[in-house]
């Protein structure tokens, strides 16, 4: 499935094209509510909240290792719609509802973050349903 960003909301008077507004969408995931997957202004990306739906069928997984593994490729995918990658992304916040899936999220973590000397900000807080959910901001220079 490819990405598919979109174009978004015009600029407001006195703003420069460089800091344009651009909505990021990506194929097997949306809300609901007229809300992109992702809004990127000039070289700053900030997601929505990313929920750990199958990209195929948009039903969560029981299992959390599935959800998690889900919330990496949607924002792997999102970075990728915005013309970005895993190395600039600056900040992940996890949303969980047993603070043991905290562990489940390592593994992916340092796959795509390899250097433990050049890793992105991380917080985890224990929530609500659904299960597991993130959101990241990220810096992505043309």
């Amino acid at each position: 499935m490819a990405a598919t960003p979109t174009s978004g909301s015009t600029p407001t008077s006195g703003s420069t094209p460089s800091s344009k507004r651009r909505s990021i969408e990506i194929e097997g995931f949306k809300h609901s509510n007229p809300i992109p997957s992702a809004s990127r202004i000039g070289p700053l990306l900030i997601s929505s909240i990313v929920v750990g739906t199958d990209p195929a069928t948009g039903v969560v997984p029981e299992a959390p290792e599935a959800q998690i593994a889900n919330l990496f490729t949607h924002v792997g995918r999102m970075l990728d719609a915005a013309g970005g990658d895993w190395s600039q992304v600056a900040r992940m916040t996890f949303y969980v509802d047993d603070i043991g899936h905290r562990a489940l999220i390592n593994g992916p973590w340092v796959e795509r973050f390899p250097d433990a000397e050049s890793r992105p900000a991380r917080f985890t807080q224990v929530s609500g349903p659904p299960p597991a959910r993130c959101e990241f901001i990220a810096y992505i220079e043309d």
